[in-house]
């Protein structure tokens, strides 16, 4: 795709011979595009001179940019920058990452992530809950969580064994209540932590949550879970295999804050306890982003483009909850997989019957009868696995099902 781009090897850069311009700026010799020295684009000869240009930056690994273009906010990255999560950028830390289309609006979206009461329920047997009394077979017990801090920005919430920050509009993010520090007495909330300098660092993950809005009833959530231990795993096991998980759990819930949007929106974003009832201190945070969206936002996304329809019409189950079109096509990791899967598929039928075939001319005094027995149970593993092998494709890269009442 041109204007992407990734470092080369040696031998890759030497097949891309760009040249300097008369003006200094570094010209790709394939299209002409131009750059400056800090790799800004510069110069799109095919493009109209009167063409949109967007501010935008990289960070923590996201494209970002500030969807206005207005002379005066050329610069806007200067002063007004995205929120920054150093433990991204901490190599100590290991981060894997991952994407997936919502069929529901940005507002749910949050909502769903800030409210962990919904956890040992909705997610039962999918996530490691600690074990309760036995009358509380999934484990739900009452939940103090406090706002401490609440203004234009967002908001901090304290909790159990932690903290967890809304930092507006489209960031939250969850870390443990310990400290860690390497000397510095710094925290992940930004608040300087005397007497803390002689502590050892402490095994710690966060829960980083990036909600991007789409259009009424869609949103796509970036996720990430920066670890500073077990980090040799990321290096053995592909990327793809943690997707099977998280995307497991986010469609356990699925269908039901589908069906929850509708509910507030027959209401009306204003009236939204109308629709929801939360008598426990285990909704405080979702109370908290609810009065900051009313209080700066008038409780609704203030979208561009006027859509006709609020929120689009519910799709077949098997539509709503796909998983190839929301990430698998998006994600590197897992289109190759899937490919590899498909080959490994399509190739264990084939043995199957090369290996019946072999059987078939093969003279019975040429083959002993415990190899004609090793060559039909291959070739009946071969199609059984093959078979296998389809309906784990389809479970972990197509559509899978959760009805919580055979959990």
């Amino acid at each position: 795709m041109e204007g992407v781009c990734r470092p080369l090897s040696p031998s890759s850069r030497a097949a891309f011979r760009g040249r300097i311009d008369r003006w200094g700026r570094l010209q790709c010799v394939y299209h002409g595009w131009c750059f400056d020295g800090d790799g800004s684009c510069k110069l799109i000869p095919q493009a109209p001179e009167d063409a949109l240009s967007y501010p935008c930056c990289v960070q923590n690994n996201i494209v970002w940019f500030w969807p206005q273009t207005e002379p005066q906010n050329k610069d806007i990255l200067m002063k007004n920058k995205p929120p920054r999560i150093s433990e991204l950028e901490d190599s100590s830390y290991t981060c894997t990452m991952a994407m997936r289309d919502m069929p529901y609006g940005y507002e749910v979206l949050i909502e769903n992530l800030m409210d962990p009461a919904h956890v040992p329920y909705a997610h039962h047997k999918i996530m490691r809950i600690p074990k309760r009394p036995p009358s509380h077979r999934e484990g739900g017990v009452p939940l103090e969580i406090t706002i401490e801090k609440f203004d234009i920005n967002g908001f901090l919430a304290k909790q159990r064994f932690g903290y967890g920050k809304f930092v507006a509009p489209c960031l939250y993010y969850a870390f443990p209540l310990s400290v860690s520090t390497n000397g510095s007495g710094s925290s992940s909330n930004g608040q300087t932590m005397p007497n803390q300098s002689f502590l050892k660092v402490q095994r710690r993950i966060l829960l980083i949550f990036f909600c991007i809005p789409v259009s009424p009833g869609r949103s796509r959530l970036i996720s990430v879970f920066p670890r500073n231990f077990s980090v040799w795993i990321d290096l053995i096991v592909p990327r793809w295999i943690f997707h099977v998980g998280q995307n497991l759990i986010l469609d356990s819930d699925m269908y039901l804050l589908h069906v929850e949007e509708r509910k507030i929106a027959e209401v009306g974003p204003s009236n939204w306890q109308k629709a929801c009832f939360v008598p426990t201190k285990s909704d405080e945070k979702v109370i908290a982003f609810r009065k900051w969206l009313r209080r700066y936002a008038d409780s609704q996304i203030n979208w561009v483009n006027k859509f006709e329809n609020y929120l689009p019409p519910t799709p077949p189950r098997e539509q709503l909850m796909d998983r190839y079109w929301t990430h698998v096509v998006h994600c590197r990791s897992c289109s190759l997989a899937l490919k590899g899967l498909r080959i490994l598929e399509i190739s264990l039928p084939i043995v199957s019957v090369a290996l019946i075939g072999l059987l078939a001319a093969a003279k019975q005094t040429m083959m002993s009868v415990s190899t004609r027995t090793a060559l039909v149970s291959m070739a009946v593993l071969c199609f059984a696995a093959s078979r296998w092998l389809s309906h784990f494709i389809y479970k972990t890269f197509y559509f899978h099902d959760y009805n919580h009442a055979f959990v």
